[in-house]
């Protein structure tokens, strides 16, 4: 191969990387998901949003590329106060994209950027709004009756006469609306949804909230005790009065059953008695001898003693 022809061909090796390169350079592609900038040597001259080829000036123009889907953006929890004084972490998360590309380029420039602001807009936003609203409205959406374990905690919660006048769905759409007020004219950008997370006390405030919630059990268990006791009074007392009322009324019957035994047997003995009038006062006589003479008993009496009538009677014959 010659030396002319040596030349020749690197030539035209060069030449088609040239034309590979500015080709590359001059075409470019949107995709369905993306939307893109075109800018001049810095400054943006064109807007592409829709999907497919497109050519620009090579070297000169450079493409941009936005996402034209919704982007998440997920926040830091937040210790913030609310209007009746309870000291509360809470969490959100947001969705939001970008609606004007040359605006968002010219303003911000990424997107990491855009999540820089929606960070201060947000964050201020729900401060402002929950701040304003007593935890209950940012808690509960109606004023439905909850399910409670016991009367007592029902009966308390209905003391504390909760109402909810707009709830966390209304609050939610005003943290939305306020945060998003001027991210459209400002920055090119759009809050398509803001949301709540969590609501949860923060750890400062955890222990005495345990503490309250312990105390008030503490208090409802005392009433129980309190009511068991005085029950248990009631029907001790009850009981007592009844077992004195069958013990009465079992001694009456019992006096009454040997009061009448009684008055029959003497009843009888008298009958008896009557048909033998010497045989009753023999038997008498001998228990009497029984009663009142052992072997230790000395008694000094006269003959004609009634004492003595039957033994004289015995010895005679």
């Amino acid at each position: 191969m010659t030396q002319k022809s040596q030349a020749f061909i690197t030539i035209a090796i060069i030449t088609i990387v040239v034309i590979i390169i500015i080709v590359s350079s001059s075409f470019y592609v949107v995709d369905i998901k993306s939307q893109c900038v075109i800018t001049q040597f810095g400054r943006p001259v064109k807007v592409v949003q829709k999907p497919g080829l497109n050519v620009k000036t090579p070297f000169i123009q450079k493409a941009k590329f936005f996402e034209k889907r919704i982007i998440e953006w997920d926040g830091e929890p937040s210790d913030i106060l609310t209007r009746d004084k309870e000291n509360i972490g809470i969490n959100t998360w947001a969705r939001w994209r970008i609606v004007d590309p040359l605006k968002f380029y010219t303003s911000l420039g990424t997107e990491s950027r855009g999540q820089g602001v929606l960070d201060e807009v947000i964050e201020s936003s729900v401060k402002n709004i929950v701040s304003s609203y007593p935890l209950n409205e940012i808690l509960r959406n109606t004023n439905r009756k909850l399910e409670y374990t016991t009367v007592e905690l029902e009966k308390a919660e209905m003391d504390k006469k909760v109402r909810v006048s707009h709830g966390r769905s209304s609050l939610v759409g005003e943290i939305n609306k306020m945060a998003n007020e001027g991210l459209r004219e400002r920055y090119g950008m759009e809050l398509v949804d803001v949301r709540i997370k969590h609501v949860n006390y923060v750890p400062a405030v955890i222990p005495k909230i345990f503490d309250r919630m312990r105390s008030e059990r503490i208090r409802i268990a005392s009433k129980y005790e309190s009511e068991g006791r005085r029950e248990e009074a009631e029907i001790l007392g009850y009981m007592k009065k009844e077992l004195e009322k069958i013990e009465s009324e079992g001694y009456k019957i019992a006096v009454e059953t040997r009061g009448e035994a009684d008055a029959e047997a003497i009843r009888i003995y008298a009958d008896a008695y009557k048909k033998a009038p010497e045989f009753y006062s023999f038997t008498k006589t001998l228990e009497t001898y029984e009663k009142t003479i052992d072997e230790n008993t000395r008694l000094y009496l006269s003959t004609d003693s009634e004492y003595y009538k039957y033994i004289n009677d015995f010895i005679e014959k």
